[in-house]
């Protein structure tokens, strides 16, 4: 779940509402029913789908957010669509409450999802045919093919739609020409060794770096330690 500031929250909160519901969740560090909500926050909304979305917005850190939603107690809790409050509560609300408040704000499955639910290629052309720009059925596909070698034709798919940690993870793998990093850690460390040493200068060697990071995904402890000296060789 981002933290969101004063700084991001038009690209963050605004911006990313555009496209799907954003749950803020405004809390202090001192506040103990705050440490309460929020993980019932986190799992109801990671249970409702990709229509809504959670975020966090420290008050004391943050006044210009506090003061938009005209904050006086806390938790506080608003649900933002179009650019609009179109929801919220105050108070540390028990989980059938929230999971309540979060279904009235998470639409059914539509027929695209359902058809993104099956998987299959035919199912995924004919979600897009519904919905051009569904972000799971352009994902599902883009991965088909960049599966199959067509890595420029999954590049063009990709971006129909906002970049998230998922498309980014595709599109790197398409730009990778479909062969992430293999399992065995020695030999994509001495890929990522070899290119640490161009990046600086080697615009390619740079983006086959960040590429090969991004499908390594974040759990791999590797990225974070990779990540850091990317920076320190930039920087």
């Amino acid at each position: 779940m981002p933290d969101v500031s004063d700084a991001t929250f038009e690209s963050e909160v605004l911006a990313r509402s555009d496209q799907v519901t954003v749950v803020v969740d405004l809390w202090a560090p001192w506040c103990g029913p705050c440490k309460t909500l929020t993980p019932i926050l986190e799992r109801v909304v990671s249970s409702a789908g990709d229509s809504v979305e959670l975020v966090k917005v420290n008050v004391d850190e943050n006044p210009q957010i506090a003061a938009s939603f005209q904050v006086q107690s806390i938790p506080a809790v608003y649900a933002v669509r179009d650019r609009q409050v179109v929801d919220g509560f105050i108070g540390a609300l028990p989980e059938q409450a929230v999971a309540e408040f979060v279904a009235r704000l998470a639409p059914g499955p539509s027929e695209a999802d359902r058809l993104v639910g099956k998987g299959d290629e035919a199912s995924l052309r004919q979600a897009l045919e519904l919905e051009p720009d569904h972000p799971g059925a352009v994902v599902g596909l883009a991965e088909q093919l960049v599966g199959r070698g067509e890595t420029e034709q999954a590049l063009a798919l990709l971006a129909r739609v906002p970049e998230t940690p998922e498309v980014r993870r595709v599109a790197a793998l398409a730009r990778l020409g479909g062969e992430g990093p293999v399992s065995s850690g020695d030999d994509v460390e001495a890929r990522l060794d070899a290119l640490l040493e161009r990046v600086k200068s080697d615009d390619e060697a740079r983006q086959e770096f960040v590429d090969l990071l991004e499908t390594m995904g974040p759990d791999d402890p590797r990225t974070a330690r990779y990540r850091k000296a990317l920076t320190a060789r930039l920087f």
